[in-house]
């Protein structure tokens, strides 16, 4: 019998083996075809056990029955169930369209399923052994799930179209000759993708991969330490929230949900470098309790990224490199422990609004936060946490973070100028405590009036001179701009003379120094 004339009659072809023949019926019934055989150790499509041929169809007839299968019984739906079955040979359904149902529990397979340019309504393979699922431009209605199934040779998603859900929960995925473990660049996702306690040996990359939920990877493990990216993820778009979170274990109550104090969990943990330049999420990206491991040349990549919320919470890193550069948040929400130190943090560009510490964040800590990210002085840090602090009410806070910036800068300053910024630093902060100089100004005047009080100079012309007055000559010589009519009256030789220019120093100095916190303090208003 041709396989034409069997689909169209709905009769069982001649060529069919017992286990096939099996498959063919519960099609046409729309019913499950499990084959397993009761013992959980057989039945382990990831094990050792063999599977003779009472549990084993040809990839061929599982394809004919999807592309061109006999119609259904009547009253029922057709559709492919299978449980247990063992399929041989290179499952194929490249370009071709799909109707039927097609959910595979527990299968396993001989060879590679090739589904590039495939069309479903929805497709599940569930708990399965797939030597490598090649499936670029995949298209399907539906859910495409594969959660806890095993992938040594990788999985290609290259520019597929997902119409509801992908779920890679629990899957094991393997890289494959290129060092891809999942391969998904310009995959598009209707709602979410759960890839919740994912393990992958190599690179899984989602380069302008579009989401259009959220994108869960709680609990997942990427293991790639070898190349330069576990998460190679550029422009990726993700409409509601990027999860790098735990995942709650031994209750499905827990899944989709970060875990309650208490609960056993499973971290996320990424061995090898992250990637998320340019990349959008619309209400968050997630980072609480993540563990990253880096070499010294691999790194945390969140260049010009944007979102609502970054929840920097993550352990510290002991090596690689945190880069925020051009990055835009509203909320950064972050932990003083969470941040790595000099020299391994870069924040040139990076913009926030508001700053929501989880945890005591003393402002000693965050200068050093902020120094940590400028190998070289810069003064943009400085400035942005100064605004961040003053827009929330910390006047006293955003100017120490600003005089914590003159020091920084004071640090890079030839010799002379190193002087003078140690003299405006000791006088009035640079400006932003002007009343040290009230302070200062009393100190030298009654220093100054003490010690002219202890000498009376003769004055430069006879008959032409006020009354000496020591603590009036002493303001004259402090105040530069104001003439008392004492210091240009007197004839002072030796050490005096020495006392008065330097108080003539002293008082430009702190009016210079004023006169800059001044013009500050004008440009902030």
């Amino acid at each position: 019998m041709t396989e034409g004339a069997g689909r169209r009659d709905g009769e069982l072809p001649d060529d069919l083996t017992t286990a096939e023949a099996g498959m063919w019926q519960a099609f046409r019934n729309g019913s499950v075809y499990d084959l397993s055989s009761g013992d959980a150790l057989v039945d382990d499509p990831h094990g050792g056990q063999p599977w003779g041929p009472e549990r084993t169809v040809r990839a061929r007839v599982v394809c004919w029955l999807l592309l061109d299968g006999p119609p259904a019984l009547a009253g029922r739906v057709s559709s492919l169930q299978l449980v247990g079955v063992r399929i041989s040979d290179t499952m194929d359904l490249a370009g071709g369209t799909v109707v039927p149902y097609v959910e595979l529990r527990r299968c396993r397979f001989d060879r590679e399923v090739l589904l590039p340019e495939t069309r479903f309504t929805t497709v599940r393979m569930v708990d399965c052994a797939v030597p490598r699922l090649e499936a670029a431009r995949l298209h399907t209605e539906g859910d495409l799930h594969l959660p806890r199934s095993r992938f040594p040779g990788g999985i290609r998603l290259t520019d597929a179209q997902i119409g509801t859900d992908l779920l890679l929960n629990q899957a094991i995925v393997h890289r494959d000759r290129s060092g891809r473990s999942i391969a998904a660049d310009g995959m598009t996702v209707g709602q979410d993708l759960q890839a919740e306690m994912l393990e992958s040996h190599g690179e899984v990359s989602l380069r302008s991969a579009q989401v259009g939920v959220s994108l869960s990877l709680r609990g997942a493990r990427l293991l790639n330490p070898y190349t330069r990216h576990a998460l190679n993820a550029p422009q990726l778009t993700v409409e509601r929230t990027l999860y790098l979170t735990p995942a709650g274990l031994g209750s499905p109550l827990l899944r989709g949900t970060t875990p309650a104090q208490g609960t056993r969990i499973q971290r996320f943990e990424c061995e090898g470098g992250v990637r998320l330049d340019d990349g959008r999420f619309g209400d968050a990206l997630d980072l609480e309790h993540a563990r990253f491991t880096f070499t010294d040349d691999q790194e945390l990549s969140l260049r010009r990224v944007q979102t609502p919320e970054l929840r920097f919470l993550g352990e510290r890193p002991a090596r690689g490199r945190v880069v925020l550069s051009g990055a835009r948040v509203v909320n950064l929400m972050d932990r003083a422990d969470s941040w790595p130190g000099p020299g391994r943090l870069h924040m040139g560009g990076f913009a926030y609004e508001n700053l929501v510490p989880r945890g005591p964040f003393p402002l000693a800590k965050r200068l050093r936060w902020v120094g940590a990210a400028t190998a070289e002085y810069h003064p943009e840090p400085y400035e942005r946490l100064a605004a961040v602090l003053r827009a929330g009410g910390e006047d006293e806070d955003a100017r120490e973070v600003l005089l914590a910036k003159h020091r920084r800068r004071r640090e890079g300053l030839p010799l002379a100028a190193k002087l003078v910024g140690y003299a405006q630093d000791w006088t009035v902060a640079y400006g932003y405590r002007p009343g040290r100089a009230a302070v200062w100004m009393a100190v030298l005047w009654a220093a100054g009036s003490l010690a002219f009080a202890r000498t009376e100079p003769p004055p430069l012309k006879s008959g032409e001179h006020p009354d000496w007055n020591p603590a009036l000559f002493a303001l004259d010589l402090l105040l530069p701009v104001i003439d008392l009519g004492q210091a240009g009256s007197w004839q002072l030789h030796g050490g005096w003379q020495w006392l008065s220019t330097a108080l003539v120093l002293l008082g430009w100095v702190l009016a210079t120094t004023v006169a800059a916190g001044a013009t500050r303090l004008l440009r902030r208003s």
